[in-house]
């Protein structure tokens, strides 16, 4: 038996050294060709025979009147101002369902979970025209009203993955901070804030990647270079030299998902956490 077991533990790693391999080759190529010139390119091998690291300071600065330190700012203060406001509204709203008694409760709590069902495409042209009457248009309002009021990309799972965070909650504390004068708000704020931390990380961690890199909501509402936001100045690279220099691109474009890789290896513990403890009822 312990022959067996033995065997296919070492077939079991043998295939997920082949999985990772194909896995990461992407990343390695990516690394390499970042180094590379135009010529060397078109040659085999991962790693170039002399790096050209001038691919990132050039590229750094290669749009004509900026630099990619103007859009990193420009993606941080949009970033802030979501993750703020997810965090905060879905939250609310997922008190509420979890805890509160209030009429229709069920069927509304149906219906968020419907929304989940719905294709984003559907409501690209009504939101549009909606933010263009109102003016914001080239503004990051119609990335964060959305969210503050719960809405947004990922708005309705996120409200769902605090519910059943809430519900495993025990009921025993919110009737304690009742009986010592406590308010609704103040069990949701003092109590269930607090309990609920690595489900609002785990929120963190989701927002930030899908809200990152999203390039074509950027595309959409952003017209003036002063707001762009890093996806789109990788268009702009891409666009704005006669002779494309791939090097500089690939470059630009390995820096920047270097914050998304930073966030999920710092939280990752709370990730999984979160991700394990959803769904348990008190």
């Amino acid at each position: 038996m312990t022959g067996l077991f033995l065997r296919k533990n070492v077939v079991t790693h043998a295939i997920l050294a082949c999985l990772s391999v194909v896995m990461i080759y992407p990343v390695v190529w990516w690394i390499g060709a970042s180094l590379k010139s135009n010529q060397e390119l078109s040659k085999p091998g991962l790693f170039p025979d002399h790096p050209l690291w001038s691919n990132f300071t050039k590229g750094w600065n290669a749009i004509p009147g900026h630099s990619f330190t103007d859009f990193y700012i420009n993606n941080f203060e949009l970033m802030a101002g979501l993750l703020f406001t997810t965090v905060i509204s879905c939250s609310l709203v997922a008190f509420g369902f979890a805890r509160l008694q209030f009429r229709l409760r069920n069927f509304w709590f149906a219906i968020l979970m419907l929304t989940l069902m719905l294709p984003g495409q559907v409501t690209i042209i009504p939101q549009y025209s909606l933010f263009h009457h109102l003016g914001w248009v080239n503004t990051y309002l119609p990335f964060i009203v959305p969210h503050s009021l719960a809405g947004g990309a990922g708005g309705s799972f996120f409200v769902f993955l605090l519910v059943q965070f809430i519900r495993g909650i025990p009921r025993e504390l919110d009737e304690s901070a009742k009986m010592d004068g406590c308010s609704w708000f103040g069990i949701y704020w003092r109590i269930v804030m607090p309990l609920t931390k690595p489900a609002l990380l785990t929120v963190v961690i989701y927002c930030f990647l899908w809200n990152w890199d999203d390039f074509f909501g950027h595309l959409l509402y952003i017209n003036s270079v002063e707001k762009y936001t890093v996806g789109l100045a990788l268009r702009m690279l891409n666009d704005s030299q006669s002779a494309q220099q791939w090097g500089q691109l690939l470059a630009m474009g390995l820096i920047s998902i270097v914050p998304s890789v930073i966030i999920f290896s710092v939280a990752q513990k709370y990730f999984v956490e979160g991700i394990a403890t959803t769904g348990i009822k008190g």
